[in-house]
């Protein structure tokens, strides 16, 4: 059975059934996957953070073959200086875009005025607060479990979110540690509106990273990431692995050059080849199912949870 769409700010501005956005990870988070949750009811997002622009734009020219839904993109702006990328964005018509990686005062004023709604990533209340003073219309709050480049001076979800929420009435998008309904209903009582998710959709059907780091994700205990080059920029989330067991070790290090084979482990399967980032998430998958299934599951699993809490504790409320 299909889950009723959720009505508040976050679908209102994504124009989706539900406020559930799919990360904008760098290689991965291209047409195959981005329509995969688009088409089932999410906001699949394009990347740009791997800086292949070419690529990036024909990939969102197959989007427009692959789903009539709605669909965003995100601007990594440290990945991107001297490009034409933001005009190509305002060209392509979409109404949302998330920004990272640096300040959206570059670019926000620009999108708004072609319509459409910013979302920041933001990993600290400083970098929060300095993003509303740029006028975005609302915030991904990223907790440092979740995989990728992170802040090198982590904040979990469960006191990042409540703690930007307490600052702003922009709507809040959660991130970090986010795979199912029970944790998306744990973001919204702590005040998000929407959540995203990465590492979950890594290890989806339709991702088009190589199986042998689908597996192993399932495998992968909650322990089994290691937090990278936290004395430098950018700091990391990646499985464990015996590179980057190696590395765990140096306080920093040039992270990027570690990703000059990254295609041999994202999609040749060389686990040792590259980091393969991940988020501590990977201890709680132990399937990889379709993404409509994870929607769908997720939503069921959201309004279950919310039901229950609503019974037991509110019970002449319910």
């Amino acid at each position: 059975m299909t889950a009723r769409p959720v009505c508040n700010r976050i679908t209102e501005m994504t124009g989706t059934d539900y406020p559930i956005i799919q990360a904008p990870m760098g290689w991965i988070a291209r047409a195959q996957l981005a329509s995969a949750v688009s088409n089932g009811g999410g906001l699949g997002i394009i990347e740009t953070s791997s800086g292949e622009l070419d690529n990036i734009k024909a990939e969102v020219a197959r989007m427009r073959e692959l789903t009539d839904k709605p669909f965003g993109m995100n601007v990594a702006l440290s990945y991107v200086k001297g490009s034409n990328i933001i005009d190509f964005v305002i060209e392509q018509g979409i109404k949302f875009v998330t920004t990272s990686s640096g300040s959206p005062g570059v670019c926000t004023e620009a999108f708004q005025a072609a319509g459409i709604k910013v979302f920041h990533v933001v990993p600290t209340l400083d970098m929060a607060l300095k993003a509303i003073d740029c006028g975005v219309d609302g915030l991904i709050v990223e907790g440092g479990e979740g995989g990728g480049f992170k802040n090198p001076s982590p904040v979990s979800t469960m006191v990042l979110l409540p703690l930007v929420r307490s600052r702003t009435e922009l709507p809040i998008i959660a991130a970090g540690g986010i795979c199912d309904g029970p944790s998306m209903a744990g973001a919204f009582a702590m005040g998000a509106e929407g959540v995203q998710m990465g590492t979950r959709m890594l290890s989806s059907a339709e991702s088009p990273v190589h199986d042998n780091w689908k597996q192993a994700m399932l495998v992968a205990r909650e322990t089994d990431t290691v937090f990278l080059n936290q004395a430098s920029r950018p700091a990391l989330r990646a499985l464990r692995t015996r590179l980057t067991e190696e590395l765990q070790p140096k306080g920093a290090f040039n992270a990027m050059g570690y990703f000059t084979r990254v295609k041999d482990l994202y999609f040749g399967g060389d686990m040792e080849a590259s980091i393969p980032l991940s988020g501590q998430v990977v201890g709680r998958i132990d399937r990889i199912t379709p993404v409509a299934e994870v929607l769908q599951d997720t939503m069921a699993g959201f309004y279950q949870v919310v039901g229950e809490l609503a019974g037991q504790y509110a019970p002449g409320q319910a």
